[in-house]
């Protein structure tokens, strides 16, 4: 029986020049057609412009089980400059450990900041690695190594995280161009961590296939290789795929891992597919899968939660920058929650229930949102209420091919990369996708997302025990007969009911059923007598509006909620 393999996927992060190819480079065994910036391109410019996949393979580390076998770890190369974020954030999808690779002469920087926020969200766990320590005086280079890992434990202390390793190296000493004898520093220490890291990460051969591709090309006399790495299910020789985005379904005629031929692999494996007649220019990369198992969606529900090193507000109906997979479209958002009697009540995970009711936000509630007059009534009152889940609706402005629950990362990636601020905005899963076009129409009017709203008016006078007349509510132009049968409550405690319009200037009639209370119709007829004695000149106007001060007036309050996706547009009451 032949030894196992254990695959667990590296991710190499980190600031542009922070040296994460050399360091891949140094650790690895074999390197795939993807590996150590092989492209033209990024040749030509000296940096890293796409993922770049290596292997380590070294013998399985005890707490990994008994038994002959080995472990192998896939480097995934990615790229450092602010421009490539995308790649960045498709990179961390599939990654199960992240190394961050920090410049020991520079620390952090913007870059390897965004890469830890993404390793925050993508991956459980983290080894820092302190690069080019060739770099610092001699005499001074243990002190400045122990100064930095002070300076990178307090920078990690309220992350996820905390207390994670962190290794001195020297991956190419004398930099790029210095000759290939110099030997690496610190890289078998680092293999030493990397392996007490390693973990048998959940592996599930059930289920449909899918795969992210990050390289295509073609090997002539053989076909057309699609090199990925495997996110849900297995594949094996002979299974028919699909490329969703072209909506074409390919057989695979042979596979390999890292120049090895196989004929089976799973969730978690990097490997290269290979078949027929397929030209590779259609696609760079993207997603394959077992034929008719995804489907490309116009509109999404996530469950979101922002990015606290984001500044600003999250706006509803703002557009970022939403990444899916290894896609990145340019989206719209609509922001929504429990209503507020429900704040507190536990959201089942990875579920959106359609059969309750949501309040619809301007904008994503975090305690920086709330204004400061709330905070001021709600610091004497105790702590800021917030909803323990939020969603928000994503409009997509080109369709994307995804599976369901899959990680959302929205940005704002046209800012200024050279500003010191974190583009990463919110993160989420995406709950539900539609497939129709029309989606506004046969969709969203099951999403039952209402709007609170509030009017605020006055009784005018007393028609009698059991009706008054109101004014202020309206505008003289409104349709009073759409809010004929809403209930309204007097500041001085009736309730009441819309009856009608009354005359033309958008007065209306409100009907009393359990009468007027003595008090208030005193009030209501001290009002009426003041205001027709002011009429007959009798005072002066300093006299009439102190006298009318005296007497405050009767306020109505309307309160009714309006469903945004009801095209009927109809006025509910609780």
């Amino acid at each position: 029986m032949a030894a196992r393999v254990l695959n667990v996927n590296v991710g190499v992060l980190g600031h542009i020049d922070s040296g994460k190819t050399a360091l891949a480079r140094a650790l690895s065994t074999t390197g795939s057609t993807a590996a150590f910036d092989r492209a033209p391109q990024s040749r030509a410019r000296g940096i890293t412009l796409d993922l770049g996949f290596s292997c380590l393979r070294t013998a399985l580390p005890p707490q990994l089980g008994p038994g002959p076998g080995e472990l192998q770890l896939t480097l995934v190369d990615c790229p450092g400059h602010a421009s490539l974020i995308r790649t960045i954030i498709g990179g961390a999808q599939i990654i199960d450990l992240m190394m961050l690779v920090i410049d020991v002469t520079k620390g952090m920087q913007t870059q390897s900041a965004e890469c830890l926020v993404i390793g925050q969200i993508a991956c459980q766990k983290m080894v820092v690695v302190l690069n080019k320590i060739d770099l610092l005086p001699e005499g001074k280079r243990q002190s400045a190594i122990e100064k930095m890992t002070k300076k990178m434990q307090k920078t990690l202390e309220n992350t996820k995280f905390s207390g994670c390793p962190i290794v001195a190296v020297a991956a190419k000493p004398g930099g790029p161009e210095a000759p290939e004898s110099e030997n690496p520093q610190g890289i078998s220490e680092l293999i030493e961590v990397l392996k007490s890291q390693a973990y048998l990460p959940s592996r599930d051969p059930s289920g449909h296939f899918l795969m992210a591709v990050d390289h295509c090309f073609s090997i002539k006399g053989q076909g057309t290789v699609m090199t990925g790495t495997i996110l849900s299910g297995s594949v094996s020789l002979g299974d028919n795929v699909e490329i969703p985005a072209l909506k074409v379904t390919k057989r695979v005629k042979s596979m390999q891992m890292f120049h090895t031929p196989v004929t089976y692999a799973m969730q978690g494996d990097r490997v290269g597919v290979c078949v027929t007649q397929f030209d590779p220019k259609l696609l760079e990369r993207g997603l394959i899968c077992t034929p008719d198992s995804l489907h490309t969606i116009h509109a999404a529900i996530i469950s979101l939660k922002k990015i606290p090193y984001f500044r600003g507000a999250l706006q509803t109906k703002a557009k970022f920058h939403i990444t899916v997979g290894h896609e990145t479209v340019m989206g719209r958002v609509m922001f929504f929650s429990p209503a507020p009697a429900n704040f507190n009540e536990e959201i089942q995970e990875n579920v959106f229930d359609f059969e309750k009711d949501y309040l619809y936000q301007e904008q994503y509630l975090s305690k920086d949102s709330v204004s400061s007059e709330e905070n001021k009534e709600n610091d004497q009152a105790g702590e800021v209420q917030l909803p323990k889940q939020q969603w928000a609706l994503l409009e997509f402005e080109k369709p994307v091919t995804c599976p369901k629950l899959c990680l959302v990362i929205g940005s704002k990636l046209d800012t200024d990369i050279h500003a010191n601020t974190c583009r990463l905005a919110f993160h989420g899963v995406l709950l539900q996708g539609m497939e129709d076009k029309n989606y506004t129409e046969t969709f969203l009017p099951k999403l039952k997302v209402y709007k609170q709203k509030h009017k605020e008016g006055q009784v005018e006078r007393v028609m009698d025990d059991y009706s008054v007349i109101g004014r202020s509510l309206f505008k003289k132009e409104t349709n009073i007969q759409i809010f004929v049968g809403l209930k309204v409550k007097l500041s001085t405690g009736e309730d009441g009911i819309i009856d009608g319009g009354f005359g033309q200037s958008g007065k209306f009639k409100i009907r009393i059923p359990d009468g007027l209370k003595p008090d208030t119709k005193m009030l209501l007829t001290a009002a009426s007598k003041k205001k027709s004695k002011g009429g007959k000149g009798d005072m002066t106007k300093e006299d009439e509006s102190s006298k009318n001060d005296s007497v405050q007036p009767v306020t109505i309050s309307l309160i009714f909620k309006r469903y945004v996706f009801d095209t009927q547009k109809k006025m509910i009451q609780s």
